[in-house]
């Protein structure tokens, strides 16, 4: 491979369509010096923090935008594939579309998938919002069952309280009182639980950040079941430390585990199932093979922000490679901490600050914002920011959109 000049490019592989992924092939795409080639095995990049929007009644654009479109005009190949086998030593991977591309610099990240811990009845019979197929079938399934009984589920049960779940049932309250308007249902009042099991919310951050957003969504009418287990589910109830909450509607927000990919590949692991790397974000006994995001061992992984922190630490280090300078060593950088628990209210911790209402609700705005920026041109950023404002209901009665 060679670039306009005739120097011999190297080639850097990217495997994933998500935060990591994407910002990594952008930034990288930026030097000359290297063929860039992305593999992701959606055509949509996932803008994950609006995901409980696009869930309770948002547009499915503001969660989605096209690869094609974040890479209009850059020097990127995008290829709609899915990663098989990883051969170091060749220094090649295989794909399910019977390709295989080799390589001089191979980043990984995969993102986490859907973790049930072995529950009897969840996998069957809990609803998600972690893609938009996802979030569209929950959204469905609200509005069919009032077109169909005439009335609300006797409860709505979220599990996991975490950011996903917090963010979801301080949206699905009004969502669905938005729904019994819109059906000409009266008197329906929506009954929402929250079960998360450790005996506080945001259980990783300061138990005061816990405390506010708890005293939240309560205001907001949600019951909170802290301290609780999940120990199965059919399609009417779920059980939880003994006890049965009757419900249609169970949506798991609470367990992820990393892509079985690392584990299929002998990859060393951490006691979390995180891959270990070194202080270059590679992994063991490599110096081409790169684990970023959600996938690697590091202190704040998980976070949309550690895995853009991550792709740009990596995308510099390729630079310096090409100017034969020393590399960087990996420093974590904790993230800023924003939850969103109903309209214009969010909670914020920032290191040791922590302020939540109107003011965190602005800076969770100015953030999704940023995150756009980070991925498009300033007017695609403000075009995609904008989608939020738009509903999309997917019913046959409030219609399509609204």
């Amino acid at each position: 491979m060679t670039d306009k000049k005739g120097a011999s490019q190297k080639r850097i592989v990217i495997v994933g369509g998500g935060f990591g992924g994407v910002k990594t092939a952008l930034e990288a795409a930026k030097m000359a010096d290297y063929h860039v080639t992305l593999v992701s095995e959606r055509s949509d990049f996932y803008y994950y923090p609006t995901m409980y929007r696009t869930a309770t009644g948002g547009s499915d654009e503001q969660s989605a935008i096209p690869l094609a479109e974040i890479f209009a005009g850059k020097p990127v190949e995008c290829i709609e594939a899915k990663l098989l086998d990883l051969d170091q030593a060749g220094k090649t991977i295989s794909l399910d579309n019977n390709t295989a591309l080799t390589y001089d610099y191979l980043v990984l990240s995969l993102g986490v998938v859907t973790n049930f811990f072995g529950i009897p009845g969840l996998a069957e019979n809990a609803y998600g919002i972690k893609s938009i197929p996802d979030a569209e079938r929950l959204k469905r399934h609200l509005h069919a069952q009032v077109i169909g009984d005439r009335k609300l589920d006797s409860n709505y049960i979220i599990v996991g309280g975490g950011p996903t779940g917090i963010e979801l049932a301080g949206a699905l309250s009004a969502y669905l009182r938005e729904i019994v308007k819109k059906h000409g249902l009266k008197g329906s009042v929506p009954h929402i639980d929250l079960v998360e099991a450790q005996p506080t919310l945001m259980p990783r951050l300061d138990k005061k950040v816990g405390r506010h957003i708890a005293r939240r969504l309560r205001k907001l009418g949600v019951k909170l079941y802290l301290g609780k287990r999940v120990e199965g589910a059919s399609a009417d109830a779920l059980s939880v430390s003994g006890k049965s909450l009757t419900s249609h509607t169970i949506v798991w927000t609470a367990g992820v585990a990393n892509n079985p990919f690392f584990t299929t590949n002998k990859f060393a692991l951490s006691g979390r199932g995180k891959v270990l790397v070194d202080e270059f974000l590679r992994v063991e006994g490599s110096k081409d093979v790169f684990v970023i995001g959600d996938n690697a061992e590091t202190p704040y992984s998980g976070m949309a922000q550690t895995a853009i922190y991550d792709a740009e630490f990596v995308a510099h280090n390729f630079r310096l490679l090409r100017d034969d300078e020393p590399k960087l060593a990996y420093r974590p950088h904790e993230p800023v901490y924003v939850t969103p628990v109903g309209d214009r209210w969010a909670s914020v911790q920032w290191g040791r600050w922590h302020f939540d209402g109107w003011l965190g609700w602005l800076l969770r705005e100015a953030a999704d914002i940023r995150g756009f920026l980070d991925l498009q041109s300033v007017p695609e950023a403000a075009a995609q920011w904008a989608s939020a404002f738009e509903r999309e209901d997917l019913c046959p009665v409030c219609g399509f959109s609204s």
